[in-house]
């Protein structure tokens, strides 16, 4: 079991990791100005349910495939750019507010589960809560803890995304405005692949 002192650290970098601006946290916001709240729950439960499965799968051996599969990580680190790119210019064409033009659907709860798999940012907030707040002389617990913790704390705070994303939406009653939005989101979107890209080519 955690010490309070341990768990009152890690319920702040759960916190911190979940709250920051991020992918995930993007999209929510996109997706709560382009679609409203009640469509845009379902990708949030998917990605507070998805990376919470994530946590716990990573900290019981699945990154063990790394080591038996070298290729797999920078695989998965490319997968998650071209995916990632795509979303962008998803996000950068999506219809007006409210007008359900294709090709602006909300993801689903199914798709925002998988995006954490390829979601570098995910897994860096995984391998990160699980290496310093887990003992491994207790893994199955300590893996729980985390995984608990991010699930109560981490959903909340993309909640706000979302929250904010809505209130957005009263500001951009026109066409243009929503359309400079979008592609403003889409562009930070791409950005925030820096990290990934910078760690992928060699030095």
């Amino acid at each position: 079991m955690l010490s309070a002192e341990a768990l009152l650290a890690l319920t702040l970098f759960a916190f911190v990791a979940s709250i920051t601006p991020g992918p995930n946290n993007l999209m929510l916001l996109a997706s709560g100005v382009n679609f409203g709240l009640a469509r845009t729950v379902p990708h949030m439960l998917g990605i507070a349910i998805g990376f919470v499965l994530m946590i716990v799968l990573v900290g019981l051996g699945f990154v063990q495939l790394f080591v038996l599969l070298p290729w797999l990580h920078p695989a998965m680190k490319v997968a998650g750019i071209l995916y990632m790119l795509w979303l962008a210019w998803r996000i950068a064409n999506a219809g007006e507010v409210g007008s359900g033009a294709a090709p602006g659907k909300p993801f689903t709860f199914l798709q925002a589960a998988a995006f954490q798999w390829v979601n570098p940012n995910g897994w860096a907030m995984a391998l990160t809560a699980i290496a310093t707040y887990s003992d491994p002389a207790h893994l199955l617990t300590g893996v729980l803890i985390v995984a608990a913790v991010f699930g109560v704390v981490g959903t909340p705070s993309i909640a706000v995304w979302a929250l904010f994303g809505v209130g957005l939406r009263r500001f951009l009653s026109s066409p243009r405005t929503v359309r400079v939005f979008n592609i403003v989101m889409a562009l930070l979107l791409v950005a925030s692949l820096w990290p990934v890209v910078a760690d992928l080519v060699p030095a």
